[in-house]
């Protein structure tokens, strides 16, 4: 499972609260069978890498990280706790997460192919130079272009499929928001717009953010299929288009960026332990 994050907007928790309601009709998993889930389709993997996540926390408020120290990995590992995260994602899974969608991604998931998906895209997800994966995966997309490969059309088809509701660029802007305004209240930077004027700033980014997460995205997918077939890409981007699997796929995207989101507000906060105010 791939995910990214460069990354009126509904708050994610909303999103989540929808999706429960929309379950409740359905018969959800167990806790047992959700934590089979969680192992077998590779997302306890893409949840412990939000951590990776935070490297870019410092850079969004102007403040060099290099600043901080130790205590900057102290408060890192205290905050993107991995125990944690899993347990919220579990804890929501358990009342939204339907039999039909369980069943079917663990079938899939559980098969040869989608065994070795899983394999490859957790050792994606824990790469920590992502530059380096990205100018790789670059480099995989020119070369394939000069190729005149299809291959290229594929990989862009996956990456719709694991986002078919477009949520990735208003979940990056939440999250961008929500920890931005926690900075702000905490005292870590003297935010000088308000809430309104700093959604409008966001929103007028969107055009280059857009295409910022595509090119990401398709770079990442270039990078982590690079030793798959060009038959099994294929099937993959059918598997990801089926019904039950885009019901998984919302839900796990919602999930995941909403665990950011809050965890992205409590660094902020607790940011303010380690460094003084500035302007931004």
């Amino acid at each position: 499972m791939t995910y990214a994050l460069h990354r009126a907007v509904v708050p994610l928790s909303a999103v989540v609260f929808t999706l429960a309601l929309l379950s409740q009709q359905a018969f959800a998993a167990s806790r047992d069978r959700i934590e089979a889930f969680l192992t077998t389709t590779g997302f306890d993997v893409a949840l412990e890498s939000i951590a990776l996540a935070s490297a870019s926390a410092p850079q969004m408020l102007g403040i060099d990280p290099d600043g901080f120290g130790s205590d900057w990995t102290r408060l890192t590992e205290e905050v993107f706790d991995v125990e944690d995260m899993h347990n919220i994602a579990v804890s929501i899974l358990e009342q939204t997460l339907s039999d039909d969608a369980l069943n079917h991604a663990v079938e899939f998931y559980a098969s040869d192919l989608g065994q070795r998906l899983v394999q490859a895209e957790n050792a994606s997800h824990m790469i920590e130079d992502d530059e380096a994966k990205q100018t790789e995966g670059q480099e995989i997309v020119s070369g394939l272009i000069q190729d005149g490969s299809k291959r290229v059309e594929e990989l862009k088809r996956m990456n719709r499929a694991i986002d078919s509701s477009g949520t990735a660029l208003r979940a990056v802007q939440e999250i961008q928001l929500r920890f931005l305004l926690a900075a702000s209240a905490s005292g870590v930077i003297d935010l000088q717009l308000s809430a309104d004027e700093l959604r409008e700033m966001l929103r007028r980014s969107e055009t280059g953010m857009r295409q910022a997460l595509q090119l990401s995205a398709l770079a990442g997918a270039a990078y982590t299929y690079k030793d798959f077939s060009d038959a099994e890409v294929v099937a993959y981007a059918d598997a990801l288009e089926q019904p039950l699997m885009q019901e998984v796929y919302e839900l796990l995207n919602a999930i995941q960026y909403e665990i950011m989101a809050m965890k992205f507000e409590d660094l902020a906060a607790r940011m303010a332990e380690l460094h003084p105010a500035q302007d931004i």
